[in-house]
């Protein structure tokens, strides 16, 4: 009897071929089981308590998943799936978690009977090429010329969402926020919803009065209480420099022999200032808005001398909006002002009070490229949910200005990809059929969740809808109405998905699908804190706290 080899660390666990499989399929489908009920117009919420004791009410699939805590590696890739998503397009980020872990559970069969996962991958691919080119036939191109058809698709995405209740609302604040920001140059489109489009959350009052400004707002105060409070088609000056005397880089020490030294020494500094004042005063500004600081004695020249109005300390990001919105350029040093960087084009400058804080509104400009987008509602929890809403609006409204093209919703373009796919498995050969089969009666599970969460007689329902869908062409827009839990035609009911979000949930579930069923070997309980020499298993060990993503974090 020989000794046995041990390679691997005592405490290391290490679950090995058809086990680390079976594992990785049953993680996928327990965190598809989580967000499984937020599918659909009749969705649950759902209610998480963070660490610090906040609760985060919502149906999003990424902002459940992003709250829970799991330990299993293959459950962390799949969280990472809503992320992409909800990064890259969103809106689907529950779809994509629920298609994933069905697209998993359908090969549990084959990898039984000892089919090799490889085969199985590769029939996914082909499968996955296929459902691209449908979706691209099946996309019907939209006029983007009016807002009526944007309406209607951001309409039947949020309709899924809490703020569905109250009706036009936030899909109206997405559309024009998205329309306001959008620039073309030449064949570049850009709609920068995150860096433009700002959400400023005041609590208090009713949702009616959430809107989109046409223009930009601040949570800042006049500097100085003489200064006007409201300005008729102001002259805007932006500077990213202070307005104060600079201070020495390093210790600067100032000799003094004489008693008036001390007083030539701060005449200096006053001039100094004033220097810097009488260049921005020579182009008349209204306003002058600085990210840095003011001194008294710069405020005070300012005010007496040419009547400004001085806001300071404002966000960098905060100036880039107004910059886009008034048409001024933020200028570095006040020596180099010129009439091309004063702001013309805000109507009108005014500063109101909102519960206890002082807002800056800069309103009326003239086709302005940001905006505010301001959501006011009764409670924090209220409001948390109303902006999560309209993130995912304002993803799907970007998404359908770029790639204008729509497939029908409702569970009708998963079940036509169903039949076409049962159709096409004819012509696959070898037992790469099978596996294409189950990829196929895997899309299902979009329009059977859908008839699970309305309370439909689910069997019934899904046996007519693919009757409907049996033959190509003839039931393309026949889908489940969550509302009325009936099948209708998605068409006439203005049901429709951005045709980006489909294909974009299609490839990213089941790209994840094939990793994790490429995984034979799972070992967990590796230390990294290793005694080889002090300094060496210090810096590991910081190595393992820092690591915010990548792999390491990722265990």
């Amino acid at each position: 009897m020989q000794a046995p080899v041990y390679i691997l660390n005592n405490n290391a666990e290490r679950e090995q071929g058809s086990k680390a499989q079976a594992a990785n399929i049953k993680a996928a489908k327990a965190v598809a089981d989580i967000v499984r009920t937020t599918l659909g117009p009749k969705s649950m919420l759902k209610m998480l308590l963070d660490p610090m004791g906040g609760i985060v009410l919502t149906n999003d699939g990424n902002a459940i998943l992003r709250e829970i805590d799991v330990s299993h590696p293959a459950a962390k890739s799949m969280i990472e799936l809503s992320r992409a998503q909800d990064e890259e397009v969103g809106d689907g980020t529950s779809s994509v978690i629920i298609l994933a872990g069905e697209v998993l559970a359908a090969v549990e069969g084959f990898l039984e009977k000892e089919v090799h996962p490889t085969v199985i991958v590769n029939a996914y691919f082909k499968a996955l090429e296929d459902v691209n080119k449908i979706c691209e036939e099946l996309g019907v191109p939209i006029n983007m010329e009016t807002n009526e058809d944007l309406t209607k698709i951001v309409k039947s995405s949020i309709g899924t969402k809490f703020a569905s209740k109250w009706g036009n609302l936030i899909v109206d604040l997405a559309v024009s926020a998205v329309r306001c920001v959008y620039r073309k140059e030449g064949d570049n489109v850009e709609i920068d919803t995150k860096r433009y489009a700002k959400v400023e959350k005041i609590p208090g009052g009713t949702l009616e009065d959430c809107k989109v400004l046409d223009g930009v707002m601040f949570n800042k105060d006049v500097t100085h209480p003489g200064m006007r409070r409201v300005i008729k088609d102001p002259r805007v000056v932006l500077l990213d420099c202070p307005l104060e005397y600079k201070k020495g880089e390093s210790m600067t020490n100032m000799e003094f022999t004489k008693e008036d030294d001390f007083k030539k020494a701060l005449a200096m500094e006053e001039i100094e200032v004033r220097r810097m004042c009488e260049h921005i005063l020579k182009v008349k500004p209204d306003v002058v808005i600085t990210e840095k600081g003011v001194s008294d004695y710069a405020q005070h020249v300012l005010l007496k001398e040419g009547n400004c109005t001085v806001i300071r300390r404002l966000r960098k990001t905060d100036n880039n909006r107004v910059s886009r919105a008034s048409g001024a350029v933020v200028v570095n040093r006040p020596e180099e002002l010129q009439e091309s960087d004063v702001g013309k084009s805000c109507g009108l400058f005014e500063i109101k009070k909102i519960g206890d804080d002082y807002f800056t509104f800069m309103t009326e400009c003239k086709d302005p490229s940001a905006c505010s987008i301001i959501l006011r509602g009764a409670s924090k929890d209220v409001l948390n949910e109303i902006e999560r809403n309209l993130n995912d609006a304002l993803g799907v409204a970007r998404n359908v200005v770029i790639n204008p093209k729509l497939v029908p919703g409702g569970g009708a373009l998963e079940m036509e990809l169903s039949c076409r796919l049962m159709e096409k498995a004819q012509e696959v050969e070898g037992i790469m059929q099978w596996p294409y089969k189950a990829l196929a009666s895997a899309f299902e599970v979009i329009p059977r969740t859908l008839a699970q969460n309305c309370g439909a007689d689910v069997v019934r329902v899904l046996t007519e809808l693919r009757a409907k869908h049996a033959v190509a062409g003839e039931g393309l827009y026949a889908g489940i109405d969550g509302n009325f839990s009936k099948i209708m035609d998605m068409k006439e009911q203005d049901i429709w998905d951005p045709l980006s979000v489909k294909q974009q949930t299609f490839k990213t579930s089941i790209e994840a699908a094939c990793m994790l069923l490429r995984i034979d070997d799972i070992v967990s309980g590796i230390k990294k804190n290793r005694n080889d020499g002090g300094r060496k298993a210090k810096d590991s060990d910081d190595e393992g706290e820092g690591d915010t993503f990548g792999d390491a974090r990722d265990g």
